[in-house]
């Protein structure tokens, strides 16, 4: 079994999440990626943000959110992501970026529209009261 490591920002904004869609793709997904040789989350999650949504995350703000792991959309079977999620604040105007088509806030009503994973995650703050 093959594990797709990621690294993911949640930014919760009055019951409602952030999330991106790529180029080319059908589903949302909680903006971030996969690390680079050497980079630690922080960095990772730093420079995918920025990269994607042109802000600027506050390195001091970063907190675990928590991690989550499900099938990998648009992958065989067998072929899971575990997803590395943080909150954090951020300076800038957030913007696509990168290979990012469009950025959106969802609610709970759309869970249907993300990834498997992001379901999970969507589950999970949901539960947790923090998504509407």
């Amino acid at each position: 079994m093959t594990a797709i490591d990621k690294i993911a920002w949640i930014r919760l904004e009055g019951g409602r999440i952030l999330s991106t869609r790529s180029h080319g793709k059908d589903v949302y997904y909680i903006p971030g990626g996969k690390r680079e040789p050497g980079e630690t989350d922080i960095q990772t999650l730093i420079r995918e943000i920025h990269e994607e949504l042109a802000v600027a995350i506050a390195p001091a703000s970063v907190a675990h959110a928590g991690t989550f792991e499900a099938q990998a959309h648009g992958h065989d079977a067998g072929i899971t992501v575990r997803m590395t999620c943080y909150t954090a604040d951020y300076q800038g105007t957030l913007t696509p970026s990168s290979e990012i088509d469009e950025l959106i806030w969802l609610t709970y009503a759309d869970r249907d529209r993300v990834s498997p994973v992001d379901q999970l995650i969507f589950d999970h703050l949901h539960q947790a009261g923090h998504l509407t």
